[in-house]
């Protein structure tokens, strides 16, 4: 498969040493979607750009969410076209990781029985370079009624354990978020509580998508790279990067929605190592924490002084269906998270 893209880098002439830090790329493309063909396609894709990748030694690298599927799917069609985590998709992307020593975060419609039931995530699959599955990551926050339409909430039974686990890749701590879920700071707080020194968030953030009613959207989703992320990896010390779509997303060749191209990777101190404009792109970047300091003088760190004993006497109770905002009721389709 040619590729026609943009590389930008921010890198040291070799990538950093086990235990010391991450050379971390994220591809930006466009592609088709909620086909069998799309799959295929995708895959293909993937495949080109781990050769790519593994030419600047890159050590992980991440897609988009919903990467495999595309994000432009309904229930049917997400039902359809979901696999296992170990399906053969899946073991596609193993060996794609495995053969060019790789770890990937692939991004695919998950099928799984939970709590004696078939059910449907939004879920990040993250191999290890010798192919070996270190995370299953299902989204716990799904963005608006249609994406509530075609998944599941993750980790909601108690036998898919913890929702916010930490993995090490190239003996780098880091822990996986799913587009929406980059707007709340807790949880990126929380992944850092627990160690993780890169939070990575594939998203699907639109600049248009045609709604389930027929109808398109009011508005562009907002764009959080700017603002939300660099906030969260300043207030966490931690690395944070955000991997969207770009251009058009088609459906057997009609033009279902486009992305934002916004995909960011921000430095402990909320710095921008890496930026891509609308266009497909492949970003690298070399995450070592040591070569930032503190961010505040005598020492004053924001995870040393927090006060979780009061946090959590916070309940916040929902708001009335009265006050919520008039699309909050209403389907947007299942398009950025």
């Amino acid at each position: 498969m040619d590729l026609n893209y943009r590389l930008h880098g921010f890198l040291r002439p070799e990538p950093p040493a086990w235990g010391q830090g991450l050379r971390l790329g994220i591809w930006q493309g466009t592609g088709a979607a909620a086909t069998s063909t799309a799959v295929a396609e995708n895959l293909e894709r993937l495949e080109a750009v781990c050769a790519i990748a593994v030419e600047r030694q890159v050590q992980l690298l991440a897609f988009p969410e919903l990467y495999l599927s595309g994000y432009i799917v309904t229930p049917e069609l997400a039902r359809r076209l979901a696999e296992p985590v170990d399906g053969p998709s899946l073991q596609r992307v193993a060996a794609a990781a495995r053969l060019h020593n790789l770890a990937l975060a692939c991004p695919y419609p998950e099928r799984a029985q939970v709590a004696g039931e078939e059910r449907f995530y939004d879920a990040i699959a993250l191999f290890g370079p010798d192919g070996t599955l270190l995370r299953n990551y299902r989204k716990t926050h799904l963005w608006g009624p249609d994406e509530k339409l075609c998944w599941s909430p993750g980790y909601v039974h108690r036998e898919e354990g913890p929702a916010f686990t930490v993995q090490e890749v190239n003996g780098f701590p880091l822990g996986l978020l799913n587009c929406y879920e980059a707007e709340f700071p807790e949880l990126t707080r929380s992944l850092a509580l627990l160690g993780a020194k890169l939070v990575l968030i594939p998203t699907a953030a639109d600049a248009w998508a045609l709604l389930s009613n027929g109808q398109h959207t009011d508005r562009a989703y907002p764009d959080v790279s700017r603002t939300l992320i660099p906030a969260h990896a300043f207030q966490n010390s931690c690395f944070v990067a955000y991997a969207n779509r770009c251009g058009e997303e088609t459906v057997n060749g009609t033009v279902m929605a486009a992305y934002l191209g916004n995909s960011i990777i921000c430095g402990p101190h909320g710095d921008v190592l890496v930026a891509a404009r609308g266009e497909p792109t492949l970003l690298l970047a070399d995450c070592i924490p040591s070569e930032y300091g503190l961010t505040h003088p005598t020492g004053t760190s924001y995870h040393a002084d927090l006060r979780l004993d009061l946090y959590s006497q916070v309940h916040l109770p929902r708001p009335p269906q009265s006050a919520r905002p008039p699309w909050s009721s209403a389907s947007r389709g299942p398009l950025s998270s």
